[in-house]
């Protein structure tokens, strides 16, 4: 956990040198930031982040067995920010669409960092705690300065985008929020809404489309085609029978 104006951080590296290097640079020119421990691959990681529970994790990319977007598809979920320190510049669209709070070239460049590390205090300062609450038929969504009330039944989909979540409506603009998509499936009706994939909670009525082709997708009312995670593959196909039974 981090205190306000402080953040905690682990180093994942399966290099020696990239870890103590990065380690000494930041607890030289970023006192901001508490280093709570040091990983050396992905499994490490894992454990570290749940003894942990660091508010940012920097992360390798190349690793070997498993790398830096391996490490992160683990997460359906994830509490903690997220920045990439790799030495190829052709991750960083990678790194956009995982939800990466920042993307930092090896070696390290000190300005650069220090501008990191102000980037990530201030997603830290703005984050919104309360989580939306159901309210019968209703969504009420808290805001910094009020809220918002949506019509359930008119929700489409939701698709995660980092600690964010946007929320596709039915003859509405779409609506961003600072809420993890987590936040919401624990808000929303389970008979009504299934997270297909990690990124991707959606409305049953709303399927238009089930196809098994090449792989897993759902077309949506809004035309959005949405992949369904292997994972989740078979609690779906066993979710929309129990649906049609009722029906």
């Amino acid at each position: 956990m981090s205190t306000e104006g402080t953040i905690t951080a682990i180093i994942v590296d399966d290099e020696l040198h990239g870890r103590e290097n990065l380690k000494k640079i930041i607890e030289t020119y970023c006192p901001e930031v508490k280093i709570l421990g040091l990983a050396d691959s992905v499994v490490k990681a894992r454990e570290l982040v749940a003894l942990l529970n660091p508010c940012v994790v920097f992360l390798d990319i190349n690793m070997p067995v498993l790398d830096g977007f391996d490490f992160l598809d683990e997460y359906d979920d994830r509490n903690f920010m997220v920045v990439f320190v790799s030495a190829h510049e052709e991750f960083g669209i990678n790194a956009v669409k995982a939800g990466a709070a920042d993307y930092l070239l090896k070696p390290v460049n000190i300005k650069e960092l220090k501008q990191t590390v102000k980037k990530l205090l201030s997603i830290q300062s703005k984050a919104v705690k309360p989580a939306p609450v159901r309210d019968n038929d209703k969504l009420i969504i808290p805001a910094t300065h009020g809220f918002t009330v949506l019509i359930i039944d008119d929700i489409i989909r939701l698709e995660a985008d980092g600690c964010y979540t946007t929320l596709v409506i039915r003859e509405q603009k779409n609506l961003m929020v600072s809420r993890t998509l987590k936040d919401f499936e624990e808000a929303l009706p389970t008979e009504n809404f299934f997270r297909i994939h990690k990124s991707h909670l959606v409305n049953l009525k709303y399927i238009k489309e089930y196809s098994s082709l090449t792989g897993s997708f759902v077309t949506m009312s809004d035309g959005s085609q949405i992949e369904i995670s292997r994972r989740k593959a078979p609690d779906f196909i066993q979710k929309i029978k129990s649906v049609l039974t009722t029906l």
